[in-house]
C-alpha cells in the first residue's frame, strides 16, 4: 500500500475494483501468451471439461496486478488530496502461494481485493518493513477464482539508521563501482 509501514495494520483491506472478461479479450490474450485450445478456440473448447472458453489463470493474475498498481496510485492521490505525505512502496521479494480456483469465463465480472495479513520489520533491509498480503478475486456469484499470498516492502517513515548501519551504507557506496 502507498502508506508508511507504521500506518499499515494487519487486517486492512483495499478494494481494487472489478473487471469483466470478454470473449474477445480472453482469446486475444491467450493467442499471444497461453495458446491452448480451451483458451482460444470456441468450437473445440465446447468439448473440454470446462464446457467452453476460459481465461488463462495468468490473465486473471495480470488483471489483478494491474488493479493493484492502479489502487496504489489512487491511494497516493487520495492521501495527497488530504494534504498527507504518501508512504513509499517497495518491490516484492516474491509470491508464497498462488491458486487458480474457479475458471473465469467470458462475461464473468471479477472483483479484486487486497488484504494485509501480517507485517514485520525487514531483517535484511534497514528502514523497510515487510507486508504479507493476500489478493483475492471473486466472480459475480461470490466464487473464489484466484488467490495469491505475497510479500512486499514498505518504507518506514521515521527510520534512523544506527552508527553501524550508516557505516555499512557509506562503505557500500564508497566501494561499489
Amino acid at each position: 500500500m502507498t502508506r508508511w509501514y507504521e500506518d499499515i495494520h494487519s487486517g486492512q483491506k483495499l478494494s481494487l475494483g472489478d473487471h469483466t472478461f470478454t470473449l474477445e479479450e480472453i482469446v486475444k490474450y491467450n493467442l499471444q501468451y497461453d495458446n491452448q485450445y480451451f483458451h482460444t478456440d470456441p468450437e473445440l473448447a465446447k468439448h473440454s471439461h470446462f464446457g467452453g472458453i476460459i481465461a488463462s489463470g495468468w490473465h486473471t493474475a495480470l488483471i489483478g496486478q494491474r488493479k493493484l498498481v492502479d489502487g496504489l496510485f489512487a491511494e497516493e492521490a487520495r492521501l495527497k488530496a488530504l494534504g498527507e505525505e504518501p508512504g513509499l512502496s517497495g518491490p516484492s521479494p516474491g509470491i508464497n502461494k498462488m491458486s487458480f480456483v474457479t475458471p473465469v469465463k467470458p462475461g464473468d465480472t471479477i472483483s479484486f481485493e487486497l488484504s494485509v495479513t501480517d507485517k514485520r520489520p525487514s531483517k535484511s533491509l534497514p528502514g523497510w518493513g515487510l507486508l504479507f498480503n493476500n489478493m483475492k478475486a471473486v466472480n459475480q456469484r461470490g466464487e473464489l477464482v484466484y488467490s495469491a499470498d505475497y510479500v512486499a516492502f514498505s518504507k518506514l517513515r521515521d527510520f534512523k539508521p544506527t552508527l553501524k548501519q550508516r557505516i555499512g551504507i557509506w562503505m557500500a557506496r564508497a566501494f561499489s563501482g
